[in-house]
């Protein structure tokens, strides 16, 4: 009687795999250096996003990854910060059968798009805990992010093998 392995395809390759394991919150902080000072300024804020994706493997032989996305958000009415929240939007992955670079691909741009509405959630809880409206994200498009920085790569690596 044959065995019916249902990870590995008609061709013998094994199917890719992908299981969220856990999402959490690995940091946050809030700061309101100049209230209550700031409250007395008309509510005309700038706001500044600072966005990063960290990741690591946490179990290699089971393909097992950590990815962090971290956003610093730092709202300013004139030169005065209002406040500066940030985020380090945390979760577990198991990532399995993908080629490198679809891996790269879902560590840097397909999880962090995951992560991001906990990470806005968070963001606009807590600028709304401190007393000022809440600060609503647009939504982000991770693709093209990683699509950009992969050809700022491209490029900076074209100028150094000519030489």
């Amino acid at each position: 009687m044959a065995e019916n392995n249902s990870n590995v395809n008609d061709t013998g390759a094994k199917n890719p795999a992908f299981d969220i394991i856990r999402l959490y919150v690995k940091d946050l902080s809030l700061e309101t250096p100049n209230t209550p000072d700031i409250f007395r300024k008309e509510w005309k804020p700038e706001t500044k996003l600072d966005i990063d994706v960290k990741h690591r493997s946490i179990d290699e032989p089971n393909h097992v990854y950590e990815v962090v996305l971290r956003i610093t958000a730092t709202v300013a009415i004139g030169e005065d910060t209002a406040f500066l929240a940030e985020v380090n939007q945390a979760g577990i992955f198991h990532i399995e059968n993908f080629p490198d670079n679809q891996l790269n691909h879902m560590l840097n741009a397909f999880i962090p798009g995951i992560l991001f509405p906990y990470a806005r959630e968070l963001i606009s809880d807590l600028s709304n805990r401190a007393s000022f409206p809440p600060l609503n994200l647009a939504p982000i498009n991770f693709d093209a992010i990683y699509a950009q920085r992969l050809q700022q790569a491209q490029q900076a690596q074209a100028p150094a093998e000519e030489k």
